[in-house]
């Protein structure tokens, strides 16, 4: 029987876009034939992958996952919301969650990872979902926050089980209080994060950049209403003010009780909590946002597949 070395898996790999332990059993079964080996992954339906690689992926769901002062979101797309319902992908998304907790949300350590029940790593795992499922996957983002002392509170919305939905949230909150009335308290932060999307925690966060396009827009529509330049600049003064309420999380008006700002809310609960509390960081993650989608025209495309012309 013929040696198998590490450099023909990986070129079968390269070839194949299967896993590394799929690779390394077809090269064994066709005696180190690598076009055998490419045969021997195409009846078993492993070659696919590389195929699929290219298609859209905005799709899919996001893990989130919290232990003690640490919690983990992760985002893995799919190209269609069928494989959201599907419990390979599912317990998938849950495993790769709970990994990236140990491993800091390093997208790459991650992969590299052993995936649970299996004997391939995270990243061998999802390449073998590509083929069996038969969608372009990918693991898309991955971050972890931590705090000490204190918690970190996760919500999910529209879950399809706990833990996995389309929108994920993770509050942490600093502070030596009960734990137990601090984690109501973050469980209700991210609730409104999720609902007030946030972009930024406080306003010493927001970049430069963001706040100068916005300055510059409100200036110019300023000017552009016929108002002198003194005025237009304190007509931004004001727009920027409201600019922080929109974006900063800690000067938005509370979803549960919009007459108090969340930084009051928190400061507030301090008394109830038994210690000082402080939000120190949160997460949201919206399942495909930013992902550029292929608009298709269905018309078109049922005419293309039947023959005929739209």
């Amino acid at each position: 029987m013929a040696e198998v070395t590490s450099q023909m898996v990986k070129d079968l790999r390269e070839k194949t876009g299967a896993g590394m332990m799929d690779c390394k059993k077809a090269l064994a079964e066709t005696n180190g034939d690598m076009e055998g080996a490419i045969d021997w992954l195409r009846k078993k339906g492993l070659s696919q992958a590389a195929k699929k690689s290219g298609r859209v992926a905005a799709e899919g769901l996001v893990g989130v996952a919290t232990s003690g002062g640490a919690g983990a979101a992760v985002e893995i797309n799919a190209e269609t919301d069928f494989v959201a319902r599907n419990v390979q992908f599912q317990d998938f998304v849950e495993s790769a969650t709970k990994l990236a907790l140990e491993v800091k949300g390093d997208i790459e350590a991650l992969k590299g990872k052993p995936h649970p029940g299996e004997s391939r790593t995270v990243g061998e795992q999802l390449t073998h979902l590509v083929a069996t499922i038969g969608e372009n996957m990918a693991i898309r983002r991955a971050t972890v926050i931590a705090v000490d002392p204190g918690i970190v509170a996760s919500y999910i919305h529209t879950a399809i089980r706990p833990g996995l939905g389309r929108i994920g949230v993770l509050v942490a909150l600093e502070s030596t209080g009960d734990k137990e009335k601090l984690t109501a308290l973050a469980k209700q932060i991210a609730m409104h994060v999720a609902a007030a999307n946030p972009q930024f925690l406080s306003i010493a966060d927001v970049d430069n950049a963001s706040l100068e396009r916005e300055k510059a827009i409100y200036r110019d529509q300023a000017i552009a209403a016929g108002k002198a330049a003194d005025i237009a600049e304190k007509m931004v003064t004001g727009r920027v003010r409201k600019y922080y309420e929109e974006v900063v999380l800690l000067e938005q008006a509370y979803i549960m009780d919009d007459k108090q700002k969340v930084s009051q809310v928190v400061e507030k609960a301090a008394k109830d909590i038994g210690a000082p509390v402080k939000l120190v960081a949160f997460v949201r993650y919206g399942l495909g946002e930013g992902i550029q989608k292929e608009e298709k025209d269905f018309a078109a495309e049922v005419a293309a597949v039947s023959g005929a012309k739209a």
